[in-house]
């Protein structure tokens, strides 16, 4: 049996449609229509259907679900406040939102359920990133906050925390524009302060900053090897190493390793395949470009529309014979309004139902994990949640796992000065 074929999906802000591509022939699949939405607006969930996130008209700013072989809209869903971000988690349980108004939107995708809503930014929520259960968002305010999901998820926790976050970043002077995350131990943001920066998600700090010659709108992490690409609005994809000391003035220079160049605007995505071969940029220029990351040269180029590409994915898509959707559903309220419907979607076939409000295979693994280690979660002050009496297996695992962590960053990055 062949394997399954990638697809390169575009999205444009203009109502263009999601664009995909087979990337082995080049020829393209489908285009899903009606389509807008902003960068960081869709997502693959597992592998099953597309999420989009659509741009506001008017009152209205739905979310859009896609079936890989039909290009019509097969559901909308309408929550309390338009979603400028959207990510789903790897096994597409849940999907996240942030909300034009700084709120986060925490969703199960197989009951259609509000698990957890809270408000994270004074302003846009512009991009997430996901690893494990530690949530990064970034705003147009200029912060980066990092949330433990186990303390958000859960309401004794949050009552019981000093602060609902665990970091709260705010080194970047204008909108960041873009994050991404490196194995759980490093995140990398990029903003429109011409700055990208690399932070430690062990220690809660900022490990380096660099700077460039253009405003930095899309970033991407290289799977392989110490070294991210950053989309400049200048139309220009910078080479980049992480582990550069740039500590000094006038150093930056040192840290980009190259340029790719095919782009007449700003590249606004850029994603990558799962072994690093392959990088994919969108632009404001309309162009998709498929760029062998050894040679450093393009195999590809896709042509979306005459509007400006805001997003791209790689994806194999799952051919599963799921049930028909079912009826929509009133969730996402705000307090006092009329409640906004959202989407109801088959249980996987895999997954297993937990009795209560918050059920999943990923929770009651994250449960049993919390009760083998002590309840002591990732980030946790080591102190068991039962009688609250200090649990010593959960301290030495937690300051183990730190451990750890820090190797692994200073590996990637090299000795830092103190």
């Amino acid at each position: 049996m062949a394997p399954p074929s990638q697809l390169v999906l575009a999205a444009s802000s203009t109502d263009a449609g999601v664009a995909a591509w087979d990337l082995r022939t080049g020829a393209e699949a489908i285009r899903h229509r009606p389509c807008a939405s902003r960068p960081r607006a869709i997502a693959a969930v597992a592998g099953r259907f597309l999420a989009a996130a659509q741009v506001a008209a008017g009152n209205s700013a739905p979310i859009h679900y896609y079936h890989w072989d039909k290009p019509q809209v097969a559901v909308k869903s309408f929550p309390a406040e338009p979603i400028r971000a959207l990510i789903a988690d790897p096994e597409g349980n849940y999907l996240i939102g942030g909300g034009g108004a700084g709120g986060l939107f925490f969703l199960e995708v197989a009951s259609g359920e509000l698990l957890v809503r809270w408000h994270a930014h004074y302003r846009d929520v512009r991009c997430l990133a996901l690893y494990d259960m530690l949530l990064v968002s970034a705003s147009e305010d200029g912060s980066i906050k990092v949330w433990d999901l186990l303390t958000m998820l859960d309401e004794q926790s949050r009552f019981e925390a000093k602060t609902p976050y665990l970091y709260n970043f705010n080194q970047h002077t204008l909108p960041v524009t873009d994050i991404a995350c490196f194995h759980g131990a490093i995140a990398l943001s990029s903003s429109e302060d011409r700055t990208c920066k690399i932070w430690s998600l062990s220690e809660g700090r900022m490990l380096r900053s660099i700077s460039f010659p253009a405003v930095i709108d899309s970033v991407e992490i290289d799977p392989r090897s110490h070294i991210f690409y950053a989309g400049g609005r200048d139309g220009k994809i910078y080479v980049t190493a992480m582990g550069v000391d740039v500590s000094s003035q006038g150093r930056d220079d040192l840290s980009i390793l190259g340029i790719l160049d095919d782009h007449s605007k700003a590249v606004t995505s850029l994603t990558s395949s799962t072994d690093g071969l392959l990088l994919v940029s969108g632009s404001e220029d309309g162009n998709v470009r498929v760029w062998d990351t050894r040679s450093q040269q393009v195999t590809r180029k896709f042509k979306h529309s005459q509007g400006p590409v805001t997003n791209v994915l790689i994806v194999t898509p799952k051919r599963l014979n799921l049930p028909p959707l079912q009826p929509l559903r009133k969730v996402f309220a705000a307090s006092g309004e009329v409640e906004p419907r959202a989407v109801i979607l088959p249980n996987p076939e895999n997954d297993v139902h937990i009795a209560g409000n918050l059920s999943s295979n990923l929770l009651e693994q994250l449960l049993d994990a919390q009760q083998q280690h002590g309840n002591s979660r990732l980030f946790d002050s080591g102190v068991s949640t039962l009688n609250g009496v200090p649990n010593q297996q959960g301290t030495e695992w937690r300051s183990k796992y730190l451990e750890l962590q820090d190797l692994f960053v200073h590996e990637v990055l090299g000795d830092m000065p103190s």
